[in-house]
């Protein structure tokens, strides 16, 4: 076991990698320039902050760590409940309640307690998002402090001596304003008492940003240039830290995206839709509601009645309307869903048993938007065209930042263009900790970037995958890295 490393990730939620440049993240722009740019990084699908953070965090996709969406519905109840992961209150009293199984699969601050070794975790994103980084935090008396929500902070002890010392925990901001003081918060709380005063093994300091402003301004609206750059200037401070004190603690720095963003531009119902084909929709369970419609860009259907009759009358409904994406249903074979025209939920790493019925993902192109990003969808909102959004196969949507500087990381300024996803950095982490990694991780260790080892070159093959219903047509493509496959992209026509 190393006992001289240390890693910080540090995370910028919704974050695009070509967004990064000299002018709008200067600071990230000094990081690629010290360490490795992972080229063709992604995210998992859905590509949804709460399913891809938990994937950072147990190395695995979501068939084995069980988020399958930012929401879902939970049938291991009676009856059926809607479960909203951005609550904090809610996901402890699941972890509890399921004799520590919100997870499917150990995660990375489990595993670091296992080995005498701490995770601590500063988040400005929503309470359930900050928890789900390290949901047992206080099981080990580890430090997870958000930057807005007391209910998600733990132990009380130190929340308490950081307010003494920096000041009290900020209200969090609208939806419609940029989120600048808790980034502030969690810098400084890091840099002046967690560091100094914990040490921890790993850390994660995230930035609930540009997500929240993408979302109510649009991805490359002023206000979203701006907040991108504030989250740089913070993340700045952590840098001068690193070249100053932290490089020579150890400290091997991770800088991450969740996911990227594309652009709403045409906003439809599927309520709407499912309702003038018969089926009665509704967002939670009751007893006069036979599908589910979980709202978000992903769609997420559940239905009363999941016999292959109804979820095959289900996608020949949805893949007759102009807005759907691909669609994905429970495996008939490797390949193939059982209904005619969805491929398996397998081909995406998303057959876990709180999977939906049906998964689709809105209709996404390549046009350009106001503010000239590629990436377009349909969507299904209350809000104006023109925003940012995020949960589909759209290669923009799946583009994820992968940055990493160090002494265990190759030299300055190298590019890798190996692909690699967001379950790669725990297996890597635990690898060069000396800490064995559990069957759970589906990620790989990312040797190639690793200073200390000259791996072969991996062997890499294309993956392409069609189904097809009447004049509808989906194409799903991945790629492999040895044993390791990566969704890239998803697309549909007809």
């Amino acid at each position: 076991m190393n006992s001289d490393l240390r890693f910080l990730i540090v995370s910028f939620d919704g974050l695009r990698p070509d967004l990064i440049g000299p002018g709008l993240t200067p600071n990230l722009w000094r990081l690629k320039a010290a360490g490795v740019t992972l080229a063709s990084h992604r995210t998992v699908y859905p590509s949804e902050t709460r399913s891809a953070f938990p994937s950072l965090v147990t190395g695995a996709t979501t068939v084995r760590h069980g988020m399958v969406g930012n929401a879902y519905v939970d049938r291991s109840v009676t009856p059926p409940r809607y479960v909203d992961t951005s609550d904090a209150v809610l996901l402890r009293q699941l972890d509890l309640g399921s004799g520590g199984r919100l997870y499917s699969a150990p995660s990375l601050g489990e595993i670091l307690a296992a080995n005498g070794r701490s995770l601590a975790v500063l988040a400005t994103n929503t309470p359930g998002t900050a928890r789900l980084f390290h949901h047992k935090a206080e099981d080990f008396g580890h430090v997870r402090l958000s930057g807005h929500f007391r209910e998600a902070c733990t132990p009380d002890g130190v929340l308490a001596e950081i307010e003494a010392r920096v000041g009290p925990l900020p209200a969090a901001p609208p939806n419609t304003e940029p989120d600048t003081v808790g980034q502030d918060w969690i810098t400084t709380v890091f840099l002046d008492i967690v560091w100094s005063s914990y040490r921890p093994d790993v850390t994660v300091l995230s930035y609930g940003e540009p997500d929240t402003t993408s979302h109510f301004h649009g991805t490359g609206a002023e206000a979203t240039r701006s907040i991108i750059t504030h989250c740089d200037r913070q993340f700045g401070r952590v840098l001068d830290w690193w070249e100053s004190e932290g490089r020579q603690a150890g400290v091997q720095i991770i800088a991450v995206s969740d996911h990227g963003h594309i652009t709403g531009h045409t906003c439809i119902s599927v309520a709407e839709s499912l309702g003038a084909a018969g089926f009665s929709p509704g967002v939670a369970p009751s007893p006069d509601v036979d599908v589910v419609v979980v709202p978000g860009q992903v769609g997420a259907l559940y239905l009363a009645d999941p016999d292959e009759a109804q979820v095959a009358l289900l996608v020949a409904t949805i893949t007759s309307e102009p807005w759907c994406g691909p669609v994905f249903t429970r495996a008939k074979d490797e390949l193939s869903g059982i209904a005619p025209g969805s491929l398996s939920n397998r081909l995406v790493f998303a057959d876990h048993v709180r999977a939906p019925d049906v998964t689709f993902s809105f209709r996404a192109d390549d046009t350009i938007d106001a503010f000239g990003l590629v990436g377009g969808t349909f969507y299904d909102n209350d809000r104006p065209a023109g925003l940012g959004l995020h949960g589909g196969l759209h290669p923009k949507e799946l583009a994820a930042v992968g940055i990493v500087a160090g002494s265990v990381f190759a030299a300055d300024s190298f590019v890798s263009r190996i692909p690699s996803g967001v379950c790669d950095f725990a297996p890597t982490i635990l690898h060069l900790l000396g800490v064995a990694a559990p069957p759970s991780m589906s990620g790989r260790v990312l040797h190639e970037i690793v200073r200390t080892s000259t791996p072969p070159e991996p062997s890499i093959r294309r993956e392409v995958f069609e189904a097809r219903l009447g004049s509808y047509r989906q194409v799903l493509r991945r790629v492999a890295v040895e044993s390791t496959s990566y969704v890239e992209s998803g697309i549909a026509e007809g």
